[in-house]
């Protein structure tokens, strides 16, 4: 799947775990057509086989950026047809990231811009290194966000603080994106990919199928109404009952062991 690859490198540096890395560093990482593309190939690709992995951590490569944003140079003189047909890559790149059934973790490495917030918002949840600044600019060039943005931005801030930040387009940094609930930590520079490979490793030791079950109840069930919400959780739950990993993990605690999950 990854051989064909041109913007993205992927590494298996534990098991259960791939780090998916954003490789166009020359250009801060910029999103173009081809990476867009490749984006999609790789979460949908993994959606059709869930159980291959139980984790991905996601970066940039280099230490100036995560993402820059669009690729304004690749943008430049584009007729309508062409912005709309790239967009619609862009559209299917986060549907893609947004659905995929296994955690993704964003290590925002530097600079989140534009469609490189929309990237890391759409991940399950973020670690940023100190360094590491966001904003959405895209109001700055005529246009909103158009990778999910709007609606992941609000979800994680709050409405009034999303629309703020959208309608100026004003940077903010690692801290303050702590501060108001976009990222869920702050890690030193050095220690970003440590710390994103620890959540990783964690999620990874634990029962596959019931971390996807838990992805999926609460994902689905932030735009439901509680008691249909709670419905759905019984419906992810009750999956679970007849599984392996369910009986693995009630015999390892009885046992006073470590339980050995196979994610069936």
């Amino acid at each position: 799947m990854t051989a064909d690859f041109q913007t993205l490198e992927i590494r298996q540096d534990q098991e259960h775990v791939e780090t998916v890395i954003l490789n166009r560093p020359e250009v801060s990482n910029a999103l173009n057509t081809r990476m867009g593309e490749e984006l999609y190939a790789y979460f949908e690709t993994l959606a059709l086989e869930p159980g291959r992995l139980r984790c991905v951590v996601l970066t940039g490569a280099g230490e100036k950026a995560f993402c820059a944003g669009g690729d304004l140079k690749e943008r430049r003189g584009m007729s309508i047809a062409a912005w709309s047909s790239q967009h619609l890559v862009f559209e299917r790149m986060a549907r893609a990231l947004v659905a995929c059934p296994v955690p993704v973790v964003a290590a925002v490495n530097g600079a989140a811009y534009g469609g490189g917030c929309e990237i890391a918002a759409a991940c399950d949840f973020i670690y940023a290194a100190r360094r590491a600044n966001f904003a959405l600019t895209e109001v700055t060039l005529g246009i909103i966000p158009g990778a999910g943005g709007t609606q992941t931005l609000a979800h994680a801030v709050g409405a009034r603080r999303a629309k703020e930040l959208i309608m100026t387009g004003k940077p903010f940094s690692a801290a303050q994106a702590h501060e108001w609930g976009l990222v869920n930590a702050v890690c030193e520079d050095e220690g970003l990919l440590r710390d994103a490979g620890e959540a990783a490793a964690r999620i990874a030791a634990n029962a596959p199928i019931a971390v996807r079950q838990a992805k999926l109840a609460i994902s689905r069930g932030l735009g439901m109404p509680l008691a249909e919400g709670m419905a759905l959780e019984i419906e992810a739950y009750s999956r679970l009952v007849s599984t392996q990993d369910r009986i693995e993990g009630v015999e390892a605690f009885s046992q006073k062991r470590r339980p050995l999950f196979k994610g069936c």
